[in-house]
């Protein structure tokens, strides 16, 4: 009979946060924890790489991941689908991590075992958190197992806690950023007439695969500046090939070890900018160095609505989101005459990573140049995580 083993992991084998990170982060949650009155959170993630997940456990999720989270003593995850259980075991801190079940079915269903493991821990009332992806069915069959139990949202806690950065976080976002760098710099040397966006995206990635980054985003658009026909990034690569005359606008995000940087750039193929394309894309950088400015602890995001009245007053406008949080994080701003709210409160803090991405476009959103990257807030304003140039790149 052939036995399987698993040797031990060590640090070399996958990015590790420290002890002493999950110590400040286990102290952080709890407070928060200890101020509602919780005696456990559940926390949800589907899809890969859930951020709630890697932030509590250090496991990149790849599927469905439960995390049961007490107020005292050691957490539980549950895990979908069994093949992905025995790395999760070998990534994971907690000790305790557990295949999430099957319906009668034979379908994934983890909500049986997942009560099961709250009455083993005696749960049956008081307060309970719930954060992530939980479905109205999944809660209702929470409340009809466990009627004493008061389900409170605790998903904005853990947001709130995540929007500052810590040293070791940004030392992940600084490789990301690297990579991100890499990627667009491959483009600008080997974008020319003739390639497929497909085989820009082999650019893109082919950059940073060996050295383990995974891909985030490759939006990209190529047109002709003569006879535009989007200003957007597309987030599908089409069959169109490069033609000299092209604009091409892309939007890179790289994924290592559950961050990810940012970077946004424009160029041309085979030819410069026409006149229309050299303007928005001194007003993309316009209102970028405009927004980077006002950006400082204690900024709302007001001062960055005004900053980005530049573009409506040289007759462009922004179609994409502004300025975003790392991983979307709020607050997510547009303009002036795109807003579309922000959380209540909300000011910009130390530590907190953002990117600032202008995607300046004719009123009819048909052509279109973009230029961002990803910023860390210091206690004087923004510091960019990226060195990728201040160019509008001519390739081929």
């Amino acid at each position: 009979m052939t036995t399987i083993t698993q040797e031990p992991l060590t640090d070399r084998d996958y990015p590790r946060f420290s002890d002493a990170e999950f110590d400040r982060r286990d102290a952080e949650v709890r407070a928060r924890m200890d101020a509602l009155d919780l005696q456990l959170v559940v926390v949800c993630g589907r899809g890969g790489r859930d951020p709630n997940v890697l932030y509590l456990s250090d496991w990149w999720s790849t599927r469905e991941a439960w995390v049961l989270y007490p107020r005292h003593g050691e957490p539980t995850m549950l895990i979908q689908l069994s093949n992905h259980l025995p790395l999760a075991r070998r990534m994971a801190r907690f000790p305790d991590v557990r295949f999430g079940g099957s319906a009668p079915t034979g379908s994934v269903d983890t909500v049986p075992t997942l009560i099961d493991c709250l009455r083993e821990r005696g749960i049956s009332s008081g307060r309970v958190g719930l954060a992530g992806t939980i479905t109205w069915r999944e809660h209702a069959r929470l409340t009809a197992a466990l009627p004493g139990v008061q389900w409170v949202e605790f998903g904005g806690q853990l947001v709130d806690q995540r929007q500052v950065k810590s040293a070791e976080e940004l030392a992940r976002l600084a490789v990301s950023a690297r990579m991100c760098d890499a990627s667009a710099l491959a483009i600008a040397e080997q974008a020319r007439p003739g390639l497929t966006e497909h085989e820009l995206a082999r650019i893109v990635e082919d950059s940073y695969l060996a050295d383990g980054g995974i891909n985030g985003i490759h939006f990209m658009v190529a047109t002709q500046m003569s006879d535009p026909r989007g200003g957007i990034p597309c987030q599908h690569q089409s069959d169109r090939r490069l033609q000299a005359g092209d604009a091409l606008v892309v939007e890179l995000s790289t994924n290592y070890a559950g961050y990810s940087a940012q970077v946004l750039r424009s160029y041309t193929i085979g030819a410069d900018p026409t006149p229309l394309y050299a303007r928005m894309h001194d007003a993309a950088l316009e209102v970028f160095d405009a927004v980077r400015a006002v950006i400082r602890p204690g900024s709302t995001v007001s001062d960055i609505l005004d900053a980005a009245d530049v573009a409506d007053r040289l007759g462009f406008t922004i179609y994409d989101d502004l300025v975003h949080g790392c991983a979307q994080l709020p607050a997510i701003v547009r303009t002036h005459q795109t807003y579309r709210g922000e959380p209540e409160g909300f000011v910009y803090r130390e530590g907190m990573c953002l990117v600032v991405q202008p995607n300046v476009v004719t009123p009819d959103g048909l052509a279109g140049v973009q230029y961002g990257e990803m910023f860390q807030v210091t206690a004087t304003g923004l510091e960019s995580l990226h060195a990728v140039p201040r160019a509008f790149f001519r390739c081929g």
